[in-house]
């Protein structure tokens, strides 16, 4: 049986607390791919500070040295449309791929917030929620501060006959204590983001300038988007 990660997110920029959330995923559970999937305007966050266009070309920076990681442009071809987990997840079963064989990768300090996306409670019934610990959010906290759902967590990996109804798994791996914001506030300020992100993704921040003038409003590119491929990258 396939075993498909998806991780979504703005990833302005992506990180290594976001790849470091993916590879423990990936690892624990033998995922067999990786979707990176840049949102094209998150419901729950302000609009990213670049374009649709940067932040697909860092993801695939980020992707392209991790054999089974593809990045995927699913998002970003629904125009202004704000980015619903729920529907990205009704695009890959549209695909043929079960609930059963996803796994939605997200931190844990994110996954506190899940009574108030689209379609809550039914998404969870839509893929397994595969939670990372991140710094100040340990995976192990989760069933206090969820108890409604707490029935519905397990602590990673799962076998075969666990996998045939979507559970929450838990994931308790360390993953760099560094965030989107505090990249941007660091370029902003002129100072050195290296060992913060993969060093392809530091090269595209830099070529192009990225995060340095931080105006209220204004993207580090306008330039509209156009899908690369118009489809999920080297979908298998």
């Amino acid at each position: 049986m396939r075993r498909i990660g998806i991780f979504g997110g703005a990833f302005d920029p992506i990180h290594h607390g976001h790849t470091d959330a993916g590879e423990a995923a990936e690892e624990l559970l033998g995922l067999t791919r990786v979707y990176v999937v840049p949102a094209n305007t998150p419901p729950h966050r302000p609009q990213a500070f670049t374009s649709a266009f940067h932040r697909f070309a860092m993801v695939a920076r980020a992707a392209c040295g991790r054999a089974k990681w593809r990045a995927s442009d699913l998002e970003l071809r629904s125009g202004d449309a704000l980015s619903y987990t729920a529907l990205t997840l009704r695009r890959f079963h549209e695909r043929g791929y079960m609930p059963s064989e996803l796994f939605f990768i997200i931190g844990a300090d994110a996954f506190t917030d899940i009574a108030a996306w689209k379609d809550y409670p039914d998404i969870l019934n839509q893929a397994h929620f595969t939670v990372v610990s991140r710094p100040g959010c340990p995976v192990g906290e989760l069933p206090h501060r969820l108890p409604l759902l707490a029935s519905r967590m397990v602590v990673g990996p799962i076998d075969d006959v666990t996998q045939m109804e979507p559970v929450i798994i838990l994931i308790d791996e360390s993953t760099s204590d560094v965030s989107s914001t505090a990249i941007r506030r660091r370029r902003a300020d002129g100072l050195s983001i290296a060992g913060m992100v993969d060093p392809g993704v530091q090269q595209h921040i830099e070529q192009h300038g990225l995060y340095g003038a931080m105006i209220p409003g204004r993207r580090g590119s306008d330039t509209p988007f156009t899908a690369p491929a118009g489809r999920l990258h080297d979908e298998g």
